[in-house]
């Protein structure tokens, strides 16, 4: 698995279904640089059962990443019209109907690919012949990328393990922090805590306050 955490987020152009109805062809993360955050986060694929619970939870915190400058952007290795359909079924029938974040089609499984979270890959057999060996389906990944474009966290989840939006939400509070204060956050950190210098007398205060 690569470590992308330091680094500039794979940039892309791939169809997307945008405020839960319109089908957008050339759907980009640049649209966000040096304006907006984003949390990129797959799914491993439309109409299952983990993935609406996590879908619908972003939904539901929206106006907590917006009051943060932070895009939630969703995507799997479904396509668009796979993701309009969904996004067109009512909840109480297993849709997710009500979602206004993007959603990206990566059917072409180039993007998961480029964030190292496909659960298979491209092989070939013994007759010389390519085959896909696994499953082509995207693992739990969670990107957090600042306004420049460079990735400042990553989790990846096993299918079955659905993510923590409050944990996302903690992430991006303290990244936000530590860029507008030089402090940095200490295990288990959350807004309003404190923080602490990144010193030895820092360290030692911090300890001995708590």
């Amino acid at each position: 698995m690569s470590v992308l955490v330091g680094k500039k987020a794979p940039i892309f152009k791939a169809s997307a279904v945008i405020n839960g109805t319109e089908i957008v062809n050339d759907f980009s993360l640049e649209q966000y640089l040096g304006k907006k955050y984003v949390l990129f986060f797959f799914y491993p694929a439309d109409f299952t059962f983990v993935c609406p619970t996590e879908i619908i939870a972003f939904q539901e915190r929206l106006a907590d990443f917006e009051s943060r400058n932070v895009a939630v952007v969703g995507a799997s290795t479904d396509g668009a019209q796979s993701h309009w359909a969904w996004l067109q079924t009512a909840q109480n029938a297993g849709g997710i109907q009500g979602v206004k974040y993007p959603l990206v089609a990566d059917n072409s499984l180039v993007i998961s690919k480029a964030y190292d979270v496909l659960a298979g890959d491209h092989d070939y057999n013994d007759e010389g012949e390519e085959i896909f060996v696994g499953s082509p389906e995207a693992y739990r990944g969670l990107f957090l990328i600042d306004k420049e474009g460079v990735v400042r966290h990553q989790v990846v989840n096993d299918m079955p393990l659905g993510r923590s939006v409050d944990e996302a939400l903690r992430v991006i509070d303290a990244l936000q922090f530590t860029e507008q204060y030089g402090e940095v956050c200490p295990a288990n950190w959350k807004k309003g805590d404190k923080s602490l210098k990144p010193t030895h007398e820092g360290i030692a205060d911090y300890l001995s306050k708590k």
